[in-house]
Protein backbone atom coordinates (compact mmCIF):
# COMPACT_ATOMS: atom_id res chain seq x y z
CA UNK A 1 0.00 0.00 0.00
CA UNK A 2 0.75 3.53 -0.19
CA UNK A 3 -0.19 5.26 2.99
CA UNK A 4 -0.17 8.91 4.26
CA UNK A 5 0.24 9.58 7.92
CA UNK A 6 -0.72 12.95 9.09
CA UNK A 7 1.61 14.26 11.63
CA UNK A 8 4.19 11.72 10.85
CA UNK A 9 7.37 14.01 12.63
CA UNK A 10 5.58 14.26 15.66
CA UNK A 11 5.63 11.30 18.62
CA UNK A 12 3.03 9.00 17.74
CA UNK A 13 3.11 9.77 14.20
CA UNK A 14 7.14 8.99 14.07
CA UNK A 15 6.57 6.01 15.75
CA UNK A 16 4.22 4.89 13.52
CA UNK A 17 6.40 5.67 10.47
CA UNK A 18 9.29 4.57 11.96
CA UNK A 19 6.99 1.42 12.25
CA UNK A 20 5.60 1.11 8.85
CA UNK A 21 9.49 1.70 6.99
CA UNK A 22 11.15 -1.33 9.54
CA UNK A 23 8.05 -3.71 9.75
CA UNK A 24 6.45 -3.54 6.63
CA UNK A 25 6.68 -3.54 2.78
CA UNK A 26 4.40 0.01 2.32
CA UNK A 27 5.28 3.10 1.02
CA UNK A 28 4.74 5.79 3.88
CA UNK A 29 4.16 9.22 2.79
CA UNK A 30 5.19 11.86 5.74
CA UNK A 31 2.99 14.82 5.67
CA UNK A 32 3.81 17.10 8.46
CA UNK A 33 4.60 21.10 8.75
CA UNK A 34 7.08 20.65 11.49
CA UNK A 35 5.10 23.18 13.83
CA UNK A 36 7.33 22.92 17.32
CA UNK A 37 6.62 19.83 18.34
CA UNK A 38 7.60 18.06 14.81
CA UNK A 39 11.07 16.75 14.90
CA UNK A 40 12.86 15.17 11.84
CA UNK A 41 15.53 14.53 14.34
CA UNK A 42 12.99 11.72 15.23
CA UNK A 43 13.57 10.08 11.15
CA UNK A 44 16.64 10.22 11.52
CA UNK A 45 17.73 7.57 8.34
CA UNK A 46 14.74 7.81 6.67
CA UNK A 47 15.59 10.12 3.87
CA UNK A 48 17.63 7.89 2.04
CA UNK A 49 14.77 5.17 2.05
CA UNK A 50 13.00 4.89 -1.34
CA UNK A 51 9.46 3.87 0.41
CA UNK A 52 9.49 7.08 2.89
CA UNK A 53 8.11 10.50 1.04
CA UNK A 54 8.48 13.66 3.12
CA UNK A 55 5.96 16.42 2.02
CA UNK A 56 6.41 19.43 3.98
CA UNK A 57 2.57 20.60 3.97
CA UNK A 58 0.05 22.29 6.44
CA UNK A 59 -3.37 20.50 6.55
CA UNK A 60 -4.76 23.52 6.89
CA UNK A 61 -3.75 24.28 2.94
CA UNK A 62 -6.46 21.95 0.85
CA UNK A 63 -4.45 23.18 -2.50
CA UNK A 64 -0.98 21.84 -1.27
CA UNK A 65 -2.94 18.75 0.62
CA UNK A 66 -4.76 18.19 -2.69
CA UNK A 67 -1.50 17.80 -5.07
CA UNK A 68 -0.08 15.40 -2.53
CA UNK A 69 -3.26 13.09 -3.21
CA UNK A 70 -2.65 13.27 -7.01
CA UNK A 71 1.34 12.86 -6.79
CA UNK A 72 1.00 9.47 -4.15
CA UNK A 73 -2.69 8.10 -4.69
CA UNK A 74 -2.87 6.69 -1.39
CA UNK A 75 -4.35 3.57 -0.55
CA UNK A 76 -4.80 4.76 3.26
CA UNK A 77 -4.99 8.12 5.11
CA UNK A 78 -3.95 7.65 9.17
CA UNK A 79 -4.50 11.06 10.67
CA UNK A 80 -2.08 11.59 13.32
CA UNK A 81 -1.62 15.84 12.48
CA UNK A 82 -2.82 17.98 15.60
CA UNK A 83 -2.68 20.36 17.99
CA UNK A 84 -2.08 18.21 21.20
CA UNK A 85 -0.63 19.98 24.70
CA UNK A 86 -3.82 20.87 27.16
CA UNK A 87 -1.71 24.03 28.60
CA UNK A 88 -1.21 25.28 24.70
CA UNK A 89 -5.02 25.34 24.07
CA UNK A 90 -5.90 27.10 27.41
CA UNK A 91 -3.47 29.88 26.34
CA UNK A 92 -4.04 29.46 22.74
CA UNK A 93 -7.20 27.80 21.71
CA UNK A 94 -7.49 29.41 18.40
CA UNK A 95 -4.46 27.07 17.00
CA UNK A 96 -6.56 23.69 18.21
CA UNK A 97 -9.67 24.68 17.08
CA UNK A 98 -8.15 25.74 13.09
CA UNK A 99 -5.76 22.27 12.77
CA UNK A 100 -7.91 20.07 14.60
CA UNK A 101 -10.95 21.02 13.37
CA UNK A 102 -10.48 22.86 9.88
CA UNK A 103 -7.63 20.93 9.60
CA UNK A 104 -9.66 16.60 9.71
CA UNK A 105 -12.59 18.49 7.89
CA UNK A 106 -9.46 19.66 4.86
CA UNK A 107 -8.40 15.87 5.13
CA UNK A 108 -11.95 14.73 5.16
CA UNK A 109 -13.33 16.56 1.78
CA UNK A 110 -9.85 16.05 -0.25
CA UNK A 111 -9.95 11.91 0.45
CA UNK A 112 -13.62 12.45 -0.76
CA UNK A 113 -12.78 14.18 -3.80
CA UNK A 114 -10.03 11.33 -4.43
CA UNK A 115 -12.14 8.99 -3.26
CA UNK A 116 -14.89 9.54 -6.00
CA UNK A 117 -12.19 10.23 -8.88
CA UNK A 118 -10.68 6.93 -8.23
CA UNK A 119 -11.48 4.55 -11.77
CA UNK A 120 -9.98 1.69 -9.94
CA UNK A 121 -13.01 -0.17 -8.24
CA UNK A 122 -10.59 -2.37 -6.26
CA UNK A 123 -8.29 0.45 -5.60
CA UNK A 124 -11.91 2.43 -3.72
CA UNK A 125 -12.99 -0.58 -2.15
CA UNK A 126 -9.80 -1.21 -0.22
CA UNK A 127 -9.29 2.88 0.68
CA UNK A 128 -9.22 3.49 4.37
CA UNK A 129 -9.25 7.15 6.59
CA UNK A 130 -8.04 5.99 10.30
CA UNK A 131 -8.78 8.74 12.33
CA UNK A 132 -6.47 8.79 15.58
CA UNK A 133 -7.89 10.67 18.50
CA UNK A 134 -7.88 10.63 22.33
CA UNK A 135 -9.42 9.02 25.42
CA UNK A 136 -9.29 12.97 26.79
CA UNK A 137 -13.00 13.21 24.46
CA UNK A 138 -15.00 11.41 26.69
CA UNK A 139 -13.92 14.10 29.92
CA UNK A 140 -13.72 13.35 33.56
CA UNK A 141 -13.99 9.83 35.18
CA UNK A 142 -15.26 9.57 38.90
CA UNK A 143 -13.12 7.17 41.22
CA UNK A 144 -15.98 4.67 41.07
CA UNK A 145 -16.90 4.80 37.20
CA UNK A 146 -16.17 2.32 35.22
CA UNK A 147 -13.69 3.02 31.93
CA UNK A 148 -14.31 4.24 28.72
CA UNK A 149 -16.09 2.64 26.70
CA UNK A 150 -16.95 3.16 22.78
CA UNK A 151 -20.10 3.70 23.54
CA UNK A 152 -19.34 6.42 26.48
CA UNK A 153 -21.45 9.91 26.10
CA UNK A 154 -18.54 12.48 24.82
CA UNK A 155 -17.55 15.28 27.64
CA UNK A 156 -14.76 17.26 26.60
CA UNK A 157 -13.18 19.73 29.33
CA UNK A 158 -10.65 21.53 27.96
CA UNK A 159 -10.54 23.29 24.33
CA UNK A 160 -7.85 20.59 22.99
CA UNK A 161 -10.24 17.73 23.76
CA UNK A 162 -13.69 19.66 22.56
CA UNK A 163 -11.26 20.23 19.19
CA UNK A 164 -10.83 16.25 19.04
CA UNK A 165 -14.21 15.50 19.78
CA UNK A 166 -15.67 17.92 17.12
CA UNK A 167 -12.82 16.81 14.75
CA UNK A 168 -13.84 12.63 15.46
CA UNK A 169 -17.45 14.05 15.11
CA UNK A 170 -16.57 15.25 11.64
CA UNK A 171 -15.22 11.86 10.54
CA UNK A 172 -18.62 9.88 12.04
CA UNK A 173 -20.87 12.47 9.67
CA UNK A 174 -18.54 11.90 6.14
CA UNK A 175 -18.74 8.61 7.09
CA UNK A 176 -23.27 8.29 7.28
CA UNK A 177 -23.33 11.33 4.93
CA UNK A 178 -20.44 10.47 2.53
CA UNK A 179 -19.85 6.55 3.29
CA UNK A 180 -16.26 8.01 3.57
CA UNK A 181 -14.69 4.38 4.77
CA UNK A 182 -13.41 5.72 8.28
CA UNK A 183 -11.86 3.98 11.10
CA UNK A 184 -11.75 5.99 14.66
CA UNK A 185 -9.51 5.04 17.35
CA UNK A 186 -9.15 6.84 21.04
CA UNK A 187 -6.02 5.91 22.74
CA UNK A 188 -4.73 6.51 26.65
CA UNK A 189 -1.86 8.56 27.21
CA UNK A 190 1.20 7.57 25.38
CA UNK A 191 5.05 7.59 26.38
CA UNK A 192 8.32 6.42 25.02
CA UNK A 193 10.90 7.67 23.01
CA UNK A 194 11.19 10.76 20.93
CA UNK A 195 7.97 12.33 23.34
CA UNK A 196 8.00 16.49 22.93
CA UNK A 197 9.54 17.28 26.82
CA UNK A 198 6.65 19.23 27.56
CA UNK A 199 4.64 16.14 28.91
CA UNK A 200 4.68 14.59 32.22
CA UNK A 201 7.39 12.06 31.81
CA UNK A 202 9.87 13.46 29.12
CA UNK A 203 9.27 16.68 31.03
CA UNK A 204 10.16 14.49 34.56
CA UNK A 205 13.03 12.87 32.87
CA UNK A 206 14.62 16.07 30.98
CA UNK A 207 14.48 18.48 34.14
CA UNK A 208 15.27 15.34 36.46
CA UNK A 209 18.64 15.12 34.55
CA UNK A 210 19.38 18.66 34.53
CA UNK A 211 18.90 19.22 37.92
CA UNK A 212 15.86 21.50 37.74
CA UNK A 213 12.58 21.51 39.45
CA UNK A 214 10.14 18.83 38.32
CA UNK A 215 6.60 20.57 38.32
CA UNK A 216 3.43 18.80 39.20
CA UNK A 217 -0.02 20.24 39.14
CA UNK A 218 -1.73 20.04 42.60
CA UNK A 219 -1.24 17.33 44.59
CA UNK A 220 -0.01 15.23 41.36
CA UNK A 221 -3.27 12.89 42.02
CA UNK A 222 -4.63 12.81 38.75
CA UNK A 223 -4.74 9.62 37.64
CA UNK A 224 -3.80 8.50 33.93
CA UNK A 225 -3.80 5.21 31.61
CA UNK A 226 -0.69 4.74 30.29
CA UNK A 227 -0.03 3.24 27.26
CA UNK A 228 3.37 2.57 25.64
CA UNK A 229 3.80 4.21 22.34
CA UNK A 230 5.13 0.88 20.28
CA UNK A 231 1.98 -0.90 21.61
CA UNK A 232 -0.14 2.17 20.18
CA UNK A 233 1.17 2.09 16.74
CA UNK A 234 0.93 -1.94 16.89
CA UNK A 235 -2.48 -1.48 17.61
CA UNK A 236 -3.55 1.48 15.28
CA UNK A 237 -1.77 -1.04 12.25
CA UNK A 238 -3.67 -3.42 13.55
CA UNK A 239 -6.84 -1.58 13.22
CA UNK A 240 -5.57 -0.32 9.72
CA UNK A 241 -5.89 -3.75 8.28
CA UNK A 242 -8.70 -5.54 10.17
CA UNK A 243 -10.44 -2.77 11.73
CA UNK A 244 -14.53 -2.76 10.15
CA UNK A 245 -15.33 0.52 8.48
CA UNK A 246 -17.26 3.02 10.33
CA UNK A 247 -16.26 1.25 13.90
CA UNK A 248 -14.79 2.90 16.96
CA UNK A 249 -11.82 0.90 18.73
CA UNK A 250 -10.60 2.16 22.52
CA UNK A 251 -6.62 1.75 22.73
CA UNK A 252 -5.43 1.50 26.30
CA UNK A 253 -2.30 0.41 28.10
CA UNK A 254 -4.54 -1.35 31.46
CA UNK A 255 -2.35 1.33 33.67
CA UNK A 256 -4.25 3.53 35.80
CA UNK A 257 -1.45 5.40 38.01
CA UNK A 258 -1.58 8.70 39.74
CA UNK A 259 0.83 11.50 38.17
CA UNK A 260 2.88 11.65 41.76
CA UNK A 261 3.73 8.09 41.75
CA UNK A 262 5.00 8.05 37.73
CA UNK A 263 7.15 11.56 38.98
CA UNK A 264 8.11 9.36 41.87
CA UNK A 265 8.98 5.91 39.84
CA UNK A 266 10.76 8.09 37.24
CA UNK A 267 13.07 9.21 39.88
CA UNK A 268 13.72 5.78 41.89
CA UNK A 269 14.86 4.19 38.34
CA UNK A 270 16.77 7.10 37.52
CA UNK A 271 19.04 7.27 40.61
CA UNK A 272 19.15 3.53 39.96
CA UNK A 273 20.30 4.15 36.75
CA UNK A 274 22.43 6.72 37.46
CA UNK A 275 23.84 5.49 40.39
CA UNK A 276 23.07 8.65 42.07
CA UNK A 277 20.63 8.85 45.34
CA UNK A 278 17.11 8.77 44.44
CA UNK A 279 16.59 11.63 46.86
CA UNK A 280 18.68 13.45 44.75
CA UNK A 281 15.66 13.64 41.95
CA UNK A 282 12.92 13.72 44.57
CA UNK A 283 14.21 16.45 46.22
CA UNK A 284 13.39 18.58 42.53
CA UNK A 285 9.36 17.62 43.00
CA UNK A 286 7.67 21.20 43.33
CA UNK A 287 3.79 21.58 43.45
CA UNK A 288 2.44 24.46 41.56
CA UNK A 289 -1.04 24.99 40.95
CA UNK A 290 -3.78 23.26 39.05
CA UNK A 291 -4.47 23.90 35.87
CA UNK A 292 -8.16 25.05 34.61
CA UNK A 293 -10.44 21.98 34.32
CA UNK A 294 -8.11 19.52 34.65
CA UNK A 295 -9.46 16.10 34.66
CA UNK A 296 -8.98 13.48 37.49
CA UNK A 297 -9.13 10.42 36.29
CA UNK A 298 -9.05 8.44 32.40
CA UNK A 299 -8.94 4.90 31.98
CA UNK A 300 -9.80 3.23 28.92
CA UNK A 301 -11.94 0.04 28.56
CA UNK A 302 -10.12 -2.05 25.17
CA UNK A 303 -12.01 -4.99 25.64
CA UNK A 304 -13.19 -5.00 22.35
CA UNK A 305 -9.94 -4.35 20.33
CA UNK A 306 -8.75 -7.35 22.31
CA UNK A 307 -11.96 -9.41 21.35
CA UNK A 308 -12.29 -8.39 18.21
CA UNK A 309 -8.72 -7.74 16.75
CA UNK A 310 -7.06 -9.75 19.29
CA UNK A 311 -4.80 -7.00 20.25
CA UNK A 312 -2.96 -6.45 23.87
CA UNK A 313 -0.34 -4.35 24.89
CA UNK A 314 2.96 -6.23 25.52
CA UNK A 315 4.77 -3.50 27.47
CA UNK A 316 4.05 -3.24 31.54
CA UNK A 317 4.17 0.33 32.70
CA UNK A 318 7.31 -0.72 34.75
CA UNK A 319 9.20 -2.23 31.73
CA UNK A 320 8.36 0.57 28.93
CA UNK A 321 8.77 3.62 31.45
CA UNK A 322 12.39 1.50 32.17
CA UNK A 323 12.90 1.65 28.54
CA UNK A 324 11.89 4.99 28.22
CA UNK A 325 14.30 6.30 30.56
CA UNK A 326 17.05 4.26 29.24
CA UNK A 327 16.10 6.08 25.96
CA UNK A 328 16.22 9.40 27.04
CA UNK A 329 19.27 8.80 28.94
CA UNK A 330 20.95 7.65 25.94
CA UNK A 331 19.94 10.09 23.36
CA UNK A 332 20.37 13.37 25.89
CA UNK A 333 21.57 15.02 22.63
CA UNK A 334 17.90 14.60 20.94
CA UNK A 335 16.53 16.27 24.03
CA UNK A 336 19.29 19.26 24.43
CA UNK A 337 18.52 20.18 20.57
CA UNK A 338 15.01 19.92 21.43
CA UNK A 339 14.99 22.22 24.63
CA UNK A 340 17.55 25.06 23.13
CA UNK A 341 15.73 25.19 20.16
CA UNK A 342 18.56 23.89 17.76
CA UNK A 343 16.10 20.73 16.11
CA UNK A 344 13.98 23.79 14.85
CA UNK A 345 16.93 25.93 12.77
CA UNK A 346 16.90 23.98 9.56
CA UNK A 347 13.10 25.04 8.54
CA UNK A 348 12.59 28.37 10.10
CA UNK A 349 10.97 28.00 13.37
CA UNK A 350 11.76 30.47 16.21
CA UNK A 351 14.21 29.08 18.91
CA UNK A 352 12.13 28.33 22.40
Amino acid sequence: MKIIVTGGAGFIGSALVRKLIAETKHDVINIDSLTYAGNKDSLIGLDDNSRYFFEHVDINDRVKLGKVFELHEPDAVMHLAAESHVDRSISAPGDFMQTNIIGTYNLLEISRSYLNGLKDFGKKESFRFHHISTDEVFGDLGPDMSPFTEEKNYDPSSPYSASKASSDHLVRAWHRTFKLPVLISNCSNNYGPYQFPEKLIPLTITRALRQQSIPVYGEGDQIRDWLYVEDHVDALYNILNNGLVGNTYNIGGNNEIKNIDVVMLICEILGELTAQPKEKYLSLITYVEDRPGHDKRYAIDASKIKKELEWTPSESFASGLRKTIEWYLANQHWSDRVLDGSYASNIGLNKK
